[in-house]
Formats: C-alpha cells, sequence, structure tokens
C-alpha cells in the first residue's frame, strides 16, 4: 500500500458540487473501499447527522459509505467539549440544529439556559435574538466559549448565504470575547479525526478543495495534503500561498492510491 494508511476526505467540493456529482470521487471512495483503506468523510457541516450525510451520499450521489466513515464538525464539538468537561459538570447552552445538539446530547451534555458551563454556537437556521441574548448572558456569567466552524458563508442555490462563522460573529460582538473554534481550519477537528480514524498523523493525508480551510487545516496539523481543483480554489489562488499543498491534482482520477502519489 502507498505510504498514507488514512485520507481524511472533504465533502462539498470534493466529493460533490452541491447537488451535482463527481464522478472521479465515487471512483476515489470505491477504490478506497476495495483497498480497505482507512477513511474519514470530514466536513464543517454541523447540521446533519452522520446518518443523514451517509443518507445523502447514497440517495443523491450514489456513493455508499457507512455513518462511521462520516465525521462532521459536530462530532468533533461534541468530542472536544467533553474532553474539556472531564469529570465535571456537563451543562451547555447551544445555538444550533438538530445535528450538534445531538452530538452534545449523546456525549452526556444537558441543557442550561441561564447558568450553562459551556456555551456551544453553530449554524441555526431559526436563530432569534432571545437565543442570542441566552447565549451572551451565559458567557458573560462565565461559561466557556466554543464556536464550532469559522465559515463565514455557505453556498446554495440561492448564492452564498451566512454561515456558522456568521451566527458565531454576533455572539463575539456582544461578548467583546473570542469563540474556541474547532472546524476547519482549526487543529482541533483534525486532531480528534486522527485519534477517531486511529492512525498517527504522519500516517494520513487531508483531502480537498479549498485551500483556505481544509489545506489550510493540514498544514496547521503539520500534516500532508491533497488538493484537488474541483472545488473552491484555483492555481492562481493557491500559487500566491507562502505554504504549498503537499500534492495538487486536477481530478481524483489521477491520484495514485497503489503507491500515494500523482500518477
Amino acid at each position: 500500500m502507498g505510504q498514507y494508511k488514512g485520507y481524511l476526505i472533504d465533502l462539498d467540493g470534493t466529493v460533490y458540487r452541491g447537488r451535482e456529482r463527481i464522478p472521479a470521487a465515487k471512483r476515489f471512495i470505491e477504490r478506497l473501499q476495495a483497498s480497505a483503506s482507512d477513511f474519514l468523510l470530514v466536513t464543517n457541516n454541523t447540521t446533519k447527522s452522520p446518518e443523514d450525510v451517509a443518507a445523502n451520499l447514497a440517495d443523491n450521489h450514489d456513493i455508499h459509505v457507512k455513518p462511521e466513515n462520516v465525521y462532521t464538525a459536530a462530532l468533533a464539538t461534541a468530542d472536544y467539549v467533553d474532553e474539556l468537561a472531564g469529570d465535571g459538570e456537563k451543562s451547555m447552552y447551544v445555538i444550533g440544529e438538530l445535528g450538534l445538539k445531538g452530538a452534545l446530547l449523546a456525549k452526556g451534555f444537558h441543557f442550561n439556559e441561564t447558568t450553562p458551563r459551556f456555551v456551544v454556537v453553530g449554524l441555526d437556521y431559526d436563530v432569534t435574538y432571545h437565543k442570542f441574548e441566552l447565549a451572551t448572558l451565559a458567557i458573560k456569567r462565565g461559561a466557556r466559549f466554543i464556536g464550532t466552524n469559522a465559515d463565514t458563508n455557505l453556498p446554495n442555490e440561492r448564492g452564498l448565504v451566512p454561515g456558522a462563522g456568521s451566527v458565531i460573529a454576533m455572539v463575539e460582538r456582544a461578548t467583546q470575547q473570542r469563540a474556541t473554534y474547532v472546524g476547519k481550519p482549526e487543529t482541533i477537528i483534525m486532531k480528534k479525526a486522527v485519534e477517531k480514524i486511529g492512525l498517527d498523523k504522519q500516517d494520513c493525508v487531508m483531502v480537498g478543495d479549498n485551500y483556505m480551510t481544509d489545506i489550510s487545516a493540514a498544514i496547521n496539523f503539520e500534516m500532508d495534503s491533497l488538493l484537488v481543483y474541483t472545488g473552491v480554489s484555483t492555481p492562481e489562488l493557491v500559487a500566491k500561498q507562502a505554504v504549498q499543498p503537499t500534492n495538487v491534482i486536477n481530478s481524483l482520477d489521477e491520484w495514485d492510491l497503489e503507491n500515494g502519489v500523482v500518477k
């Protein structure tokens, strides 16, 4: 087998483009499965459960993976906050969708709107002033402030809409505190993903289309990267960066899985 025993793979822009299929990505994942390689689909999405993500891949992209192959920023946030909590109280106030709340509840956390130990903020499609108010007051009382990911915008069929980072930024402005961020390009999600896959980071590579999130996460974590030009980043943008990706390809078909090199 090649130099990499484990692959951490971004989703949107790498495995699919919104609702559009990327045939080379399907072939790449099937090659990983055929070779029994370890892989995790690592996404900053916190609104969906791993089961939902796997179902979307199967139903809309004909890519068939197990929920265990999916690692969301919601799961990484729950793992991180659980680590912070230790044997102490597991109380939280959350701005976020069911994917985030479910991940935290599965770790034994319970809701507390007034004096939680942690305030966790992510993307919430039904966010209200009252939710911002509760989060702000709790942080002012001493709650630890955690942000799922810093993505300011998300692409959908209408254009670039506000992302989790925009929601978190409002709480930061109201509290005059910066959140501890978990998702890409931060190292927390990378550390937790590597722990989940059960390998050393030297044996893994991060595969993604976005230099500013996927590749920067690998660089920050001192892990190898594989940039594929099927999504956000362009050769012109990447050429301007001080630190280059370890590997660059135009299509996942160009990756020699057996030897861990570009064909």
